[in-house]
C-alpha cells in the first residue's frame, strides 16, 4: 500500500484538468481502506473512482483515497433472476458487458455509462428510461470516521433523481465497498425513451433483445457524446430540472416546441439539453473549455483548461437558462 505525496490528478479524471492531491493512495481491498481512512483521519478526505463525474477545480488539500476494489460474485439464483455482489472499483460498463453476455437483464440501458460500480448507487445512474435503483438490492460501505461497516437496503439508500442517501443526510460519510444486484433472467424492454426504437428500426431489429439494446444504445451515446480519450469531458454536466405543470404549461405556450416528459400528474422533466441549446449554447467555446457541438448537455475541456473554467462555463450557461425559461440548472457533476 503505497502513499504518495503532490500526485497529480490529471490522468484520474475524464475532464482531464491538473489538480494535485496533498496525498494519494490506491486500496483493493477493505481492510487497506481501514488502514487509510485511521492513517489520515484527521485530513479531508475524497473517495474516488472513475473520475468521470468529478471537476476539480482547486488543488485537494487532503488524501485522495482510489477505490480500486473488483469482483462480481454469483450469490445464488432463481427461476427469474441472479443475484450479484460486485466491487466498487468494477468498471461499469464491463459490468453491463459482464451480465449481458449471460443474458441477465435489468442494465442494458445504462451501457456505456463512464464511472465504476461504486457510483452507481452514489449517483443513482440512469439513462433511455432506466435507473440503477431499479436492480440495486443493497449497498454495502464504510464509515469513515468510525470504521463501521453497514449494509443499505435499497430503501435505506433513499434513492432519488440522480441522487441517494450518499449525496445528501449521509454525504462524505460512509465509503462504498460493494454493491448488491438483483439481474432479471426475463427481460422486460424498455425502448420508448429517446432513440432507441427509431435506432432499432434504422438498423432492421425487429426481435428485441438485451445485446441488440446495449448494441444501439452504444451506438446512440457514442454519436452524441465525446470519448473522455479524445476530449476531456464528465458526461452530462446538469441535471434534468424537474419543474411542475402548470409551469411547463406556461412554457409551452411562449416554446411551442418544448420538449417535457410528465413525471406525474403534477410534475414534468424538461431535458436540460433541450434548454441549453435553445439558449444559444451548443458548440459555444470560451478558451479552452465549451459546450460539445453535438450535445448541448456536455461541457467539454479541449485542452489545457482549468477545472475553474469549465466552472465558470457552466455558471454563465446557468444564469442565462434562469434568464430566459425561469429554470435553474442543477450539476450533476461532483465540484471539488
Amino acid at each position: 500500500m503505497e502513499i504518495r505525496q503532490n500526485f497529480s490528478l490529471k490522468n484520474l479524471n475524464t475532464f482531464g484538468v491538473e489538480a494535485f492531491a496533498r496525498y494519494y493512495a490506491a486500496f483493493k481491498e477493505e481492510e487497506s481502506l481501514a488502514e487509510l481512512l485511521h492513517h489520515f483521519r484527521e485530513l479531508p478526505q475524497l473517495i474516488l473512482g472513475g473520475g468521470s463525474n468529478v471537476l476539480f477545480t482547486q488543488d485537494f488539500p487532503g488524501v485522495v483515497l482510489h477505490n480500486q476494489i473488483e469482483g462480481i460474485e454469483r450469490l445464488k439464483e432463481d427461476e427469474s433472476g441472479v443475484y450479484l455482489r460486485v466491487g466498487a472499483g468494477e468498471n461499469w460498463h464491463r459490468f453491463v458487458l459482464h451480465c449481458i453476455e449471460r443474458d441477465w437483464a435489468g442494465i442494458e440501458n445504462l451501457s456505456l455509462i463512464p464511472g465504476t460500480v461504486g457510483a452507481s448507487p452514489m449517483q443513482n445512474i440512469g439513462a433511455y428510461g432506466v435507473e440503477v435503483k431499479e436492480v440495486i438490492e443493497e449497498v454495502e460501505a464504510i464509515h469513515r470516521r468510525s470504521g463501521e461497516k453497514r449494509v443499505f437496503s435499497r430503501e435505506a439508500c433513499a434513492f432519488g433523481y440522480r441522487d441517494s442517501i450518499f449525496k445528501q443526510g449521509e454525504k462524505e460519510q460512509w465509503v462504498i465497498t460493494r454493491v448488491g444486484f438483483r439481474l432479471s433472467k426475463h427481460p422486460q424492454f424498455r425502448v420508448g425513451y429517446g432513440a432507441i426504437q427509431e435506432k432499432l428500426e434504422e438498423k432492421g431489429i425487429h426481435t428485441l433483445s438485451i445485446q441488440a439494446i446495449s448494441q444501439v444504445v452504444c451506438e446512440i451515446r457514442q454519436s452524441k457524446l465525446p470519448d473522455p480519450a479524445q476530449i476531456g469531458n464528465g458526461g452530462s454536466f446538469f441535471k434534468n430540472p424537474v419543474i411542475s405543470q402548470a409551469d411547463f404549461l406556461a412554457l409551452q405556450e411562449q416554446y411551442p416546441h418544448i420538449v417535457g416528459y410528465p413525471i406525474d400528474s403534477e410534475k414534468t422533466k424538461v431535458p436540460a439539453a433541450w434548454l441549453i441549446d435553445q439558449d444559444g449554447w451548443k458548440g459555444h467555446r470560451m478558451g479552452a473549455v465549451g459546450v460539445h457541438k453535438n450535445q448541448a448537455l456536455v461541457l467539454v475541456n479541449y485542452g489545457p483548461g482549468k477545472g475553474g473554467e469549465v466552472w465558470q462555463l457552466a455558471q454563465e450557461i446557468q444564469e442565462s437558462v434562469h434568464k430566459r425559461f425561469g429554470i435553474r440548472l442543477s450539476p450533476e457533476i461532483n465540484l471539488i
